[in-house]
């Protein structure tokens, strides 16, 4: 389904992973690597023997191409059938370059026990997702990492304050017990995460395990912003940083010192240096290289001269002032409105 954002944006971003029986993976890995560059796409892949994950963003005839690479014409077979795949828009290309890694998992957790192709928990559609977290005897679980949520999650949702996935095997030992926490609803930002953390609570003893399908990015999308239970904007790993209802590009950017996604508040913060430093990354030691770093990107920028971080740079300028002309144009817009009646 084309979204508005969509139709008025020149680059279309596509989400995609599916666990899958991929022992030929290291053998796919240069056709898709090929495949992809050969068509001007951008982003990452992870193929393991478990399946495939990745975000990537080209133009949307590209995309289109792409799509029947992986689930038709290519080396894949019919072994992606079945597929997430969930599409948003980008107004430039939010990826420097195309990377398709070889990974032991697709999404690392390190719990063999944790298989979603044998097992995994009960699929909730967006639709159904508000009346599900609103009952008390839910117990509702983001998966993401620490900087994710601080961005945005849903009403009511725990945060595990894990910095990464693995470290969720060890919130859940030390913070739920089957025999008390027999329903857990839990969502994450495209649903892969969900798959295999439900598994392994599954694996684990729980006996009621939900997650939301297609994760926050498919709500944003199916869900009006009206009904919507989720506060904030979602983080994604690409240049755009953060979107929100509709899938449009949101407000947060990076901190170029820590890589630390920043709101308008984090960026107001007296802390925040450009290029240098923010609240999250505030210390002397890491100030002293960031500082360095910035300084021979404006000095190679004042000579003409290209530098190994300056397209880095350049892209999230080009970001951060995209931001701000949306920004003005919102506020024009309500200022209009409400003037209008």
């Amino acid at each position: 389904m084309t979204t508005t954002a969509e139709a008025a944006a020149p680059l279309r971003v596509m989400a995609v992973y599916k666990f899958a029986d991929l022992p030929d993976a290291a053998d796919i890995r240069p056709l898709l690597a090929h495949f992809c560059c050969s068509h001007g796409i951008r982003g990452t892949f992870l193929l393991a023997p478990e399946g495939i994950n990745g975000t990537v963003a080209g133009s949307p005839a590209a995309i289109d191409a792409l799509e029947r690479f992986l689930l038709t014409d290519g080396p894949f077979g019919n072994r992606l059938t079945g597929a997430e795949i969930k599409y948003s828009a980008a107004t430039s290309m939010p990826f420097l370059r195309m990377k398709v890694r070889l990974k032991s998992e697709i999404v690392t957790l390190r719990a063999p026990e944790a298989n979603p192709a044998k097992i995994v928990g009960t699929y909730v559609e967006p639709q159904d997702w508000n009346s599900l977290i609103e009952r008390n005897d839910v117990v509702v679980l983001d998966t993401r990492n620490d900087y994710e949520v601080g961005l945005g999650t849903f009403r009511r949702a725990i945060d595990p304050h894990t910095q990464t996935f693995t470290e969720f095997k060890q919130f859940v030992a030390d913070n739920l017990d089957p025999a008390r926490d027999r329903k857990v609803a839990m969502f994450c930002t495209g649903g892969i995460r969900c798959e295999k953390a439900s598994a392994y609570m599954l694996a684990q003893g729980f006996e009621e395990v939900y997650h939301l399908k297609g994760g926050i990015l498919a709500y944003l999308e199916q869900v009006p912003e009206t009904d919507s239970r989720f506060d904030g904007e979602c983080f994604v790993f690409d240049d755009r940083v953060s979107i929100g209802h509709g899938l449009v590009e949101g407000d947060a950017t990076l901190c170029r010192a820590c890589r630390h996604p920043l709101t308008a508040a984090d960026r107001a913060h007296v802390a925040f240096r450009e290029g240098i430093s923010c609240a999250w990354c505030i210390d002397e030691d890491r100030q002293s290289g960031a500082a360095e770093r910035q300084r021979q990107i404006e000095i190679a920028r004042r000579r003409g001269l290209a530098h190994l971080g300056d397209e880095a740079a350049r892209a999230a300028d080009i970001g951060k002032a995209r931001k701000s002309r949306r920004a003005e144009q919102s506020r024009v817009l309500r200022a209009g409105e409400g003037t209008a009646g």
